[in-house]
């Protein structure tokens, strides 16, 4: 956090941030976790978290990249909790471990054929969690670098290189499918 950081954010104020951070955040938390379900749960802790905060900055995008940056770890030690969980059950042969969450929809895009969306799903699917939250903080939130870094821990001149090596990932794999670029404009 910034060292300047401001009184606590009135009623008003934080209706008006959560109105502008809610659906991005959720839309994030939907795909790096699979499932609007778990998103769902992330997105209350993490504004209950944010608010918990001692301090926040008065700065708007250190605010938003704060609360992405919480619901992120959040994210994190969920996924942890669950595979530990999937570990023990599979060694206690209890019963086979379940599989992960289903994959969420796809959002529709004008001139994208359904077969293009599936397979960008299915590629999304298949990358770390790390290179899918890079891809959706930049790609669909619209976050900068810097605040990107700050989300997902990791130093600002690392997340161009990082989210290089993403694309090409993706690229490589949908290619690899035969959905290229003119399959996705």
């Amino acid at each position: 956090m910034p060292a300047s950081t401001v009184a606590p954010m009135t009623e008003q104020e934080f209706r008006r941030f959560y109105d502008e951070t809610a659906a991005p955040l959720h839309a994030y938390l939907a795909r790096a976790g699979g499932d609007a379900s778990v998103a769902d749960d992330v997105l209350q802790s993490a504004y209950l978290r944010f608010l918990e905060a001692p301090g926040r900055s008065a700065d708007v995008r250190a605010r938003r990249a704060y609360l992405f940056r919480i619901a992120t770890n959040l994210l994190r030690d969920r996924h942890r909790r669950e595979a530990g969980l999937a570990r023990r059950a599979r060694q206690a042969a209890v019963e086979p471990g379940r599989a992960g969450p289903g994959p969420d929809r796809v959002a529709e895009r004008e001139g994208v054929s359904i077969e293009a969306r599936l397979e960008v799903r299915n590629v999304l699917d298949e990358l770390g969690a790390r290179e899918r939250e890079l891809l959706w903080l930049a790609y669909v939130v619209g976050m900068d670098h810097r605040e990107i870094a700050a989300i997902v821990g990791v130093a600002s001149g690392s997340v161009k290189v990082l989210l290089l090596r993403a694309r090409r990932r993706m690229a490589a794999k949908l290619e690899a499918r035969g959905v290229g670029p003119e399959d996705l404009a």
